[in-house]
């Protein structure tokens, strides 16, 4: 590590001005904690930008109260973490991604920790961070007469497809940044322009009608929409994978930190400025400092171990005997200090490799191992009762377990298929519960197979040979508080005391314990809320053929019932596909047959006669619910697309009946409707109206629905319940964790109320038609 001067280094960086990006991360928030904590003469800006309503100064402060410095908090407590923040630190609000400000013109020392960590970002993302803003960040780097030391963060991953000893040094290849970011820049607005195409809208509208017209043409058009942005998030995803992997990288993350080393290299040289790049690998949680166990959020391991700490992963396409390559954050953080207080000749780079494969390996296998110790004698809890059995692996390689995966992806989706077409019972709710859950095991495990399946055979070691000669360097008091030595890691420690228990931590406390929302015992009092319930299939265990049949045989002789049944039978096939395609279609048509029925008749028909039979046919939950929200004030409201003359006798129940009014010409039924049916989205347009008119406050109200075109009803309210839910509704609740009731255990049958209607007296007079 050559050297520009003979001057002894300062290994406790006095005096040092150091600008810091990436200090929201994880590796950021451990540099400067570390800062703060063990380098008190150095001063410290932070690049940060601001976060919508937040500052860039807020922002920074506000780590005060996070994890990462809990252990000073126990030492100073708050308010004298915050009083160092704000005398060490100052914020200085840019993004990388846009112009940089101009720099302070005395730094000594630039760290870059700010890139994106995901492995699988749009391509352009990806570019903008981790390539444009390196470049962005080393112009107004080279515009400071100060030539400050810039400590360059990448990966080790950079050569991952490599095979045997890496070393500390230049990566070869030919990919040139500035075109390959011109490129990605120019992704989004290719995916975006082929997205907009006619073919492809249709074919959009196509699957988003037949999932969401029933609900609504506004549900519709978003699914619509919707769906095009993920086929466009999803293009610039794969976009990204497949150009790293042509240029021999195994995600745009690698290839993007690789392009970010060639941005430092050349300015290196344009700009005559110290540079040295660090390449850590698997960064995982701290070995000692601040305290066993820190980590920030989950990184690329421990998804993997949840998931097979939750006996949800029996394999994953890993080589045995390969090397993972996970070092501690803490001594990761070290050597980068290290690194800062150690600058290189300008103009030439110099490269460090922070790992544990050189000296300390660690296989696959011997992972796997020490985890599973560690689950077996450290089990997660059941969800129900017991603890969770881990598997050993078999190792059975890469074509078996992604065979074992797709056959899982193929039974999901024909169960779910065929769930979709049952009827709504417990037993199909519990069948889509296990369904969902599956559903959702398998989408986490395709996306840990594809993200993480081809490090699990990387056959690199990282040399360290730099690495170790710094840490030989470092003085006595320096070593024992800022140690990086990655040979002394015992494994079986890391492991299963310090690493595991600590991203288990939060599983733990919630395994188990799984909330189902249900609706409180007790309903506020309020004078400004309003209920609103769907009748058929929620109030009400009937439908619109049903309560047709009720008024259209009851008055008539029995003689004249089949000719009445043939007809609708008849019809029937074409109410089904009417009802599938369209709520509103279904209504406009069933109407019509009671053209030519007088409305005097029916309504004393169904005030004499079938008011029993229905109320016979509601559920009493509803009853009971109805109740207990006029007892606490609130507003109660039928929405409904049934004809009105029907709803008399539950009139007592409700503050408003919005239904279907039939057309009505001399006393007499034409079958057409006065205006378009309450449905789907018409539904929440009602209630919203409703609301303005009356000081409802739609958040604080309720809704109640069956049906997945009640849908936009549901998510007008703040407390949605969907009762009874059909399978595609019940799926959507789940999802937003609404409350699932089940109600008409005691409601009447259809026969009960057909006996009630046929035998209530007195008998209306028949007309002749």
């Amino acid at each position: 590590m050559p050297r520009d001067d003979d001057s002894p280094t300062d290994w406790n960086l006095t005096g040092h001005h150091i600008l810091l990006t990436g200090a929201t991360g994880f590796l950021g928030q451990a540099i400067l904690e570390r800062l703060i904590v063990d380098y008190p003469a150095t001063r410290i800006t932070v690049l940060i930008r601001n976060r919508g309503t937040v500052s860039a100064s807020s922002r920074l402060t506000g780590l005060a109260r996070k994890p990462i410095f809990r252990a000073l908090r126990e030492r100073i407590g708050y308010d004298g973490v915050l009083a160092s923040l704000t005398a060490r630190a100052e914020a200085l609000e840019g993004d990388l991604s846009d112009d940089v400000p101009a720099l302070p013109d005395d730094l000594t020392a630039v760290i870059h920790c700010a890139s994106t960590v995901s492995f699988d970002p749009p391509i352009d993302e990806a570019f903008r961070v981790n390539v444009k803003g390196a470049a962005n960040l080393y112009d107004a780097i080279a515009k400071l007469e100060s030539k400050p030391h810039v400590v360059h963060v990448s990966t080790a991953y950079v050569s991952a497809l490599h095979k045997g000893a890496v070393p500390e040094e230049p990566l070869r290849h030919e990919a040139d940044w500035r075109s390959e970011l011109a490129y990605a820049t120019a992704a989004r607005s290719d995916a975006e322009q082929a997205s907009r195409r006619p073919a492809a809208l249709r074919a959009l509208l196509a699957t988003a009608r037949a999932d969401h017209r029933k609900v609504g043409p506004a549900a519709t058009a978003k699914a619509a929409e919707e769906a095009r942005l993920d086929r466009v998030t999803a293009e610039l995803i794969e976009a990204g994978r497949l150009r790293a992997q042509t240029l021999g990288w195994t995600d745009v993350y690698t290839l993007t930190k690789a392009l970010g080393e060639r941005v430092a290299e050349e300015y290196a040289r344009s700009a005559d400025l110290p540079v040295s790049v660090v390449r850590p690998t698997i960064v995982q949680s701290s070995l000692r400092h601040p305290y066993p166990g820190w980590f920030d959020s989950y990184k690329m391991m421990d998804p993997i171990i949840l998931a097979y700490g939750r006996g949800q992963l029996p394999e994953f396409p890993v080589d045995p005997d390969s090397v993972i390559d996970i070092v501690p954050v803490d001594l990761v953080t070290n050597a980068l200090l290290a690194v800062t207080a150690a600058p290189g000749k300008r103009g030439t780079p110099a490269y460090f490799h922070v790992g544990t494969g050189a000296r300390n390996p660690l296989t696959q296998r011997e992972l796997h191992l020490n985890v599973l110790e560690y689950f077996r004698t450290h089990p997660l809890p059941a969800s129900s009762r017991g603890h969770i059995k881990v598997p050993l692996w078999q190792f059975r390689g890469t074509t078996t377990a992604e065979r074992m995966l797709r056959t899982g992806e193929r039974a999901v989706k024909l169960a779910d298929r065929a769930l979709q077409r049952l009827p709504s019972t417990d037993r199909t709710r519990g069948w889509l519960d296990k369904t969902h859950q599956d559903s959702r095991q398998t989408e986490m495990l395709r996306r840990l197979f594809d993200l993480y399946s081809s490090y699990g055979g990387v056959e690199a070691v990282y040399s360290d040979t730099n690495v170790l000669a710094l840490l030989r360097a470092l003085p006595p008091e320096r070593t024992a508080s800022a140690d990086f030595d990655s040979a002394g890691i015992s494994w079986p420690y890391y492991l299963q005391e310090v690493y595991c228990p600590s991203v288990t931590a939060v599983s733990r406390r919630t395994s188990g314990r799984r909330k189902v929302p249900v609706p409180n015992s007790t309903l506020p009092l309020a004078q400004d809320v309003a209920a609103v319930f769907d009748l058929e299939g929620t109030v009400l265990a009937s439908n619109l053929i049903e309560a047709y049949l009720w008024a259209r045989l009851v008055d008539r002789p029995p003689a004249t019932w089949p000719r009445e049944l043939v007809s609708l039978a008849a019809a029937a096939p074409g109410y089904v596909g009417a009802e599938r395609r369209d709520r509103g279609e279904f209504i406009r048509s069933f109407m019509k047959r009671y053209a030519g029925a007088s409305e005097a008749q029916l309504r004393t028909l169904v005030r004499e006669r079938l008011g029993d039979a229905l109320l016979h046919r509601t559920r009493p939950e509803a009853i009971r619910r109805i109740r207990d929200h006029r007892a606490a004030g609130h507003r109660t409201v039928l929405i409904t697309g049934t004809a009105d003359f029907l709803l008399e006798p539950l009139r007592p129940l409700f503050d408003e009946i919005a239904a279907s009014r039939l057309d009505v010409r001399d006393g007499v039924l034409t079958g057409f409707l006065q205006s378009p049916p309450l449905v789907g989205e018409a539904r929440a347009s009602w209630v919203s109206r409703y609301a303005a008119r009356t000081g409802v406050d739609v958040q604080r109200s309720y809704a109640y629905g069956d049906s997945f075109s009640d849908r936009p009803l549901l998510e007008l309210v703040g407390n949605p319940v969907a009762v009874n839910p059909d399978p595609r509704l019940y799926r959507h609740a789940r999802r937003q964790t609404w409350t699932v009731e089940q109600w008409g255990v005691h409601t009447g049958s259809r026969t009960e109320a057909a006996m009630t209607a046929l035998t209530a007296v007195p008998p209306m007079r028949r007309t002749a038609r």
